[in-house]
């Protein structure tokens, strides 16, 4: 398998707490990877471990097939926006990405900061200081930052928190471009699980400091698969009446509804027994697992994001 980077055992321990524990990722070339956790699980971490703003305890990371001081310095192919990007609020966009052009060594000439501004959506803001810019353009000009110098691999932590959906959309379209057109590896956390499900191609799970599961798009599709859902005015009573009638794939979610996994054709079978036993379902539909439906059942908890 071509992976781009892959951690052996990588572990950050702080006092006497791992907050990273013997992590094991593995991210392809050219694929959007989104690392999923909630607060405190430990996905800024290990970002930083990989981005080689922090030094981890123990383990190791190959990165573009290399490993040890080789992979350190190949830290150049790589662009980071960890939390807040830091930018120069009097400063416009272009001198922003102007200055960090500069340090990094990049020929400014020929269009490459405007190019950088168009590429994250930002080619028309001219000379607005971006202090006055919305929490959207603020995080599209971190992109940029992290772009600068033509990475091979980009590590975004929480690039979408606290943006309005219009905001969302405009991120999620600007990374599926990079990827696509651009040929770049994306490396994303994000608590929006919905989104991130509409973008990434593979996810890893961190729990509690380590890593739980890991898998790919298709694998989320078919370890998932499908459920009939029903939502009644006394579940607990329907649940009883459903087994009575053969399902055995039953559980009751947090949110209302009774989950059956099994017989998907049997939906009018459902309705049936349940009017019989004078209980009306005033919901029944056939839904597919969603990333947070996998998420929450990997974790054993609420999401709390």
């Amino acid at each position: 398998m071509d992976y781009i980077m892959e951690t052996d055992g990588l572990t950050k321990i702080y006092g006497s707490k791992a907050a990273a524990d013997n992590i094991n990722i593995h991210i392809r070339a050219g694929e959007i990877y989104g690392l999923i956790g909630r607060n405190g699980a430990g996905k800024t971490t290990i970002m930083r471990m990989l981005s080689g703003l922090s030094s981890p305890t123990r383990g190791t990371f190959t990165l573009f097939g290399k490993t040890g001081n080789q992979a350190r310095k190949e830290m150049k192919n790589v662009g980071v926006l960890i939390e807040h990007p830091g930018l120069y609020p009097s400063l416009s966009a272009y001198k922003n990405l102007k200055i960090k052009a500069i340090a990094m060594g990049c020929d400014t000439k020929n269009g490459y900061i405007e190019n950088l501004l168009e590429l994250v959506g930002l080619e028309n803001v001219g000379n607005k200081p971006c202090g006055s810019f919305s929490l959207g353009m603020r995080q599209r000009l971190g992109i940029g930052l992290a772009l600068v110098g033509d990475p091979k691999l980009i590590i975004l932590d929480e690039p979408i928190n606290g943006l309005d959906p219009q905001g969302i959309v405009e991120v999620r379209k600007m990374l599926a471009q990079l990827r696509d057109e651009k040929k770049i590896t994306v490396m994303i956390s994000s608590h929006i699980l919905d989104e991130l499900g509409k973008l990434a191609d593979s996810y890893g799970i961190v729990h509690e400091g380590r890593l739980v599961d890991e898998f790919t798009t298709d694998e989320l599709h078919k370890r998932c698969g499908k459920y009939i859902s029903v939502r009644t005015d006394d579940n607990e009573e329907a649940e009883k009446v459903l087994r009575k009638a053969g399902f055995k794939e039953i559980v009751a979610d947090n949110d209302g509804f009774i989950r059956i996994s099994e017989r998907l054709d049997d939906v009018k079978m459902v309705v049936k027994k349940l009017v019989e036993a004078d209980i009306i379902p005033n919901h029944v539909s056939v839904s597919d697992v969603s990333l947070e439906d996998y998420y929450l059942s990997v974790t054993g908890g609420k999401h709390n994001g």
